[in-house]
C-alpha cells in the first residue's frame, strides 16, 4: 500500500489526521512489545505534571517496544541507509494531552550512534546510543552507563483473530507528547492499524536500573507485530507553565 493510500485509511482512528504537509516517512519493522501494569504513584514520579496519565480499567501500563526502524526519510528524499535503518528500544507510557490519547517515552535507545545524533536533535525525544543486536527471533540491548540490559528470545505464534479493548488501547496511539526545556512537545503521526500476532518468550532479560519500581517480573502482556509503515508531522511546541526536569 502506498502513501496516499495508507493517508485515505483513516476510518480506524480516533481523531483525524492533521490538514498540514507530513514531513517524515518510517517503518516501524518486526515489533515486540512487553507490557506491564504499574502503580500510578511509582509512575507519576517520572511525568511531567502537565501531562494526564492514561488509564485503563483503573490502572496505568508501561510498555517496552523492541523492532527495528526502517527507510527512515524526510518527505520528497530517499531513505540514507547508514542512517535511514537502525535497531530501536523504546520504553513508553500512556498518557493523555490536548484532547489526545497518546505516548510518552521514558527512554528511547537506537543501535546506530549517528541515527541517534540526527534524531534527537531534529525532534528532541529522548534517544541515547546503545548497542543493538537482532538475530533470528533474538534481540539483545545493552548500555553499560546506564547499567540498562534487555534480551529476549521467542517464537512467533498465530495472527489474532480479534483484537481485545486492551490490545488496541495498548497500540493504537497517534500522538506522542514528550517533555524538552519549557515545552511539551506534541507529534502527530498516522499508520494503518498494527497488525498483531500471539508471541510466546522463550526467554527473558531485563534490567533497567531507572525503572526497577515499574518494570519487574514477568510482562502482563506481550505482542508481536510484523510492523507498519508510519507518517508523521512536525513538532508542535506548547508552553509548559512550569519545567520541572524528568529521566532523559
Amino acid at each position: 500500500m502506498n502513501i496516499q493510500e495508507i493517508l485515505h485509511s483513516t476510518e480506524h482512528r480516533p481523531w483525524q489526521i492533521p490538514t498540514g504537509n507530513w514531513k517524515y516517512y518510517q517503518e516501524w519493522n518486526r515489533a515486540i512489545f512487553l507490557h506491564w501494569q504499574v502503580e500510578l504513584d511509582e509512575l507519576e514520579k517520572l511525568i511531567p505534571k502537565e501531562l494526564e496519565i492514561d488509564l485503563y480499567a483503573g490502572k496505568p501500563w508501561v510498555s517496552i517496544v523492541a523492532f527495528t526502524m526502517e527507510k527512515t526519510r524526510p518527505k520528497n528524499l530517499p531513505p540514507f541507509l547508514p542512517i535511514s535503518n537502525f535497531h530501536e528500544v523504546n520504553i513508553r507510557t500512556y498518557v493523555r494531552f490536548n484532547n489526545k490519547a497518546g505516548v510518552y517515552f521514558l527512554s528511547i535507545e537506537g543501535g546506530n550512534y549517528l541515527s541517534c545524533k540526527l534524531a534527537k536533535g531534529i525532534s528532541k525525544l529522548p534517544y541515547r546510543y546503545s548497542k543493538i543486536k537482532r538475530a533470528e527471533n533474538q534481540y539483545q540491548s545493552s548500555n553499560p552507563g546506564f547499567g540498562d540490559k534487555l534480551e529476549f528470545e521467542y517464537a512467533i505464534g498465530n495472527k489474532l483473530k480479534e483484537k481485545t479493548e486492551l490490545d488496541k488501547w495498548l497500540t493504537e496511539r497517534y500522538a506522542l507528547f514528550q517533555d524538552s526545556n519549557r515545552f511539551i512537545n506534541e507529534f502527530e503521526i498516522h499508520h494503518l492499524e498494527w497488525p498483531i500476532n500471539e508471541i510466546d518468550l522463550k526467554k527473558l532479560n531485563c534490567d533497567y536500573p531507572r525503572f526497577q519500581s515499574l518494570i519487574k517480573n514477568n510482562p502482563d502482556k506481550i505482542h508481536f507485530s510484523e510492523g507498519v509503515k508510519v507518517i508523521a508531522w512536525g513538532r508542535n511546541k506548547k508552553e509548559m507553565s512550569e519545567y520541572n526536569s524528568k529521566i532523559g
